[in-house]
């Protein structure tokens, strides 16, 4: 029998109009909560929207999300044979499921 890891994803653009969902993704020791929810869109759920770059020396700390209500990086967060719920950050403007708005004010992109 294949161990899986049950994931309860918040999706939607709005924190007041938006569905848990519950996707099984197949575990493996050693994986990341990253590589679960990369696994997830790859094979089950493509509009799942997440933020990550990681090919950018692992510097980039663009997939921080709540993970049990506890913030991490995706990428270091590991993935648990067990019902986990992920939840975008709470004190950032949510842009969809779990992709918030990171960089600081004075560092977004203003179209002149």
């Amino acid at each position: 029998m294949t161990a899986t890891a049950t994931l309860k994803i918040w999706r939607g653009s709005s924190r007041q109009h938006g569905e848990w969902q519950i996707h099984e993704v197949p575990f493996e020791p050693g994986q990341s909560v990253l590589d679960g929810l990369r696994w997830l869109r790859a094979n089950k759920d493509p509009t799942l929207a997440i933020r990550f770059s990681c090919i950018n020396a692992n510097a980039c700390k663009e997939c921080m999300i709540q993970v049990d209500g506890e913030t991490v990086y995706a990428c270091t967060a590991r993935l648990e044979p067990r019902d986990m719920t992920l939840a975008p950050l709470p004190n950032k403007r949510l842009i969809r499921d779990l992709v918030t708005e990171i960089a600081p004010p004075s560092e977004r992109f203003s179209p002149p």
